[in-house]
């Protein structure tokens, strides 16, 4: 008989199941309630029961960027994370296990069927604070939402690129960091996905977003990109006093 472990991935808060089959997990934050008919799982850790909640990689793009070899997601525990885009809480529901209690997700989504089930969700888990606006004005949600270490966007709107710069130019510390899911057919249906994703790094670069990585989410989502990079990064003090 085979045993079941989990093992911490390299991104901390994020496990890997190793069962049947291997599968990416987060430790569960509400002990016996599944999110979205996910399968749960119960391993002995020294000698107490703990229960993760396994990630489906067509189901979230930050499981896939994960699963893909992103270098980093920044978003680990006791961080407080701006999702905008939030949709029905999949991966919000993941984004809560990783920063645990001590972390905070704010969830913008504008659609009221879709803000209805993010609102369920954040009835067990109080880590999450459900906005229900539209993500192109955030001045309206600035007193619901502090400054924030983190933003992921995954908005899937032509002008998602400005999104994601008026909510970091309001909400993301200087030297944060930012991911962006980007649709290259949501952005223009006639241009190759390659030449998309170029220029919504121009468009990025121009506000103060500095990329450092992207890769696509293939084979989990066709023309599809993760872009992850840095806000107004910091200079350490270091290399100011060296260049003197």
């Amino acid at each position: 008989m085979r045993v079941v472990t989990v093992e911490p991935h390299r991104h901390e808060g994020v496990f890997i199941y190793r069962g049947m089959e291997d599968a990416l997990v987060t430790l569960n934050m509400v002990p016996g309630q599944s999110v979205y008919g996910e399968r749960r799982v119960t391993v002995n850790e020294g000698g107490a029961k703990v229960e993760y909640r396994t990630w489906n990689p067509f189901r979230s793009k930050l499981a896939a960027a994960i699963l893909g070899g992103v270098d980093q997601i920044h978003i680990k525990p006791k961080c407080k994370v701006l999702y905008l885009g939030a949709a029905s809480g999949t991966t919000v529901s993941h984004v809560s296990d990783i920063i645990g209690p001590d972390g905070l997700v704010y969830a913008v989504e504008f659609s009221h069927r879709a803000g209805r089930d993010l609102v369920n969700v954040a009835k067990s888990r109080t880590n999450i604070i459900p906005v229900l606006e539209d993500a192109r004005h955030p001045l309206k949600y600035r007193m619901l939402v502090g400054m924030v270490d983190v933003i992921f966007a995954d908005v899937a709107q032509p002008d998602q690129s400005r999104i994601l710069a008026l909510n970091a130019h309001t909400f993301l510390r200087n030297g944060g960091h930012f991911l962006i899911s980007i649709k290259a057919n949501c952005i223009d249906s006639t241009a190759s996905a390659e030449a998309v994703f170029a220029s919504e790094v121009r468009k990025l670069q121009q506000e103060n977003l500095k990329p450092q990585e992207q890769l696509t989410l293939e084979p989990y989502e066709r023309d599809h990109a993760v872009v992850v990079g840095v806000y107004r990064p910091i200079r350490s003090s270091s290399k100011s006093r060296s260049s003197k």
